[in-house]
């Protein structure tokens, strides 16, 4: 598996300029987040933490482009995603990043293979099954590739879901409480695997968390408060 250059570890790859977030509710405009500035290298791992509602998901979205400010700018490797349609952002994401998320998003018909295999199958690789199955085995689910999604337990389905996530050797990897759905064994698991595929593929690491141990094997924290950096 390959891993980042010395070079592309030197370059900010993702940056924010004043971002900010607002939406229209029944008592007028809700700032959900306001003046993020931020700029992450390349090979870094950032844990974004706070209170329920203080904006670590909405952060998160704006991040990868699933969602848009209404305020400010997002880069990623110098791409600049507020100026983009939705194609253009789908570009960037099926390019550059990888997602595990709390609800594992698995389609529950497929198997664990054919699971792992659709964003490979996007990119029309030749090669989607073996790496697949090389995936599985890694995260140590090699008897487990036939299996239904809906068959598996909740541990397995997001050892499948990172599998997934890694699979295209994304440049940037968010996760939005990996490990909240899980029983606290199975979730440290969950934290082992993430922290050794992300170190073994050089991938720069974007996690919100409730869960403080967990931001603290990140390098960096970024505590959010009402919508703010502190």
């Amino acid at each position: 598996m390959s891993s980042l250059s010395s070079h592309d570890r030197q370059q900010a790859l993702i940056i924010t300029e004043n971002l900010g977030k607002s939406v229209i509710s029944s008592e007028g405009p809700l700032q959900i987040l306001a003046d993020v500035d931020l700029s992450i290298q390349s090979g870094d791992s950032v844990a974004i933490i706070g209170e329920s509602g203080s904006g670590k998901s909405t952060l998160l979205s704006l991040l990868a482009g699933l969602d848009l400010p209404t305020e400010g700018r997002v880069k990623i490797a110098g791409h600049d995603l507020t100026q983009m349609n939705e194609d253009g952002r789908a570009q960037i994401r099926n390019q550059w990043v990888g997602f595990v998320f709390q609800s594992f998003q698995l389609l529950p018909g497929l198997t664990a293979l054919e699971n792992v295999m659709l964003p490979l199958e996007l990119r029309a690789d030749p090669a989607a099954s073996d790496k697949a199955g090389q995936l599985l085995s890694r995260v140590g689910l090699g008897h487990r590739v036939q299996h239904q999604a809906k068959q598996l337990s909740g541990g397995e389905q997001q050892r499948v879901a990172l599998a997934r996530a890694f699979v295209t050797e994304p440049a940037i990897l968010f996760a939005d409480e990996p490990t909240g759905n899980l029983d606290s064994h199975t979730g440290e698991k969950i934290s082992d695997l993430l922290f050794a595929l992300n170190q073994e593929l050089g991938t720069t690491l974007i996690l919100v968390t409730h869960d403080l141990q967990l931001a603290a094997r990140c390098q960096r924290q970024l505590k959010l408060s009402a919508g703010r950096l502190v």
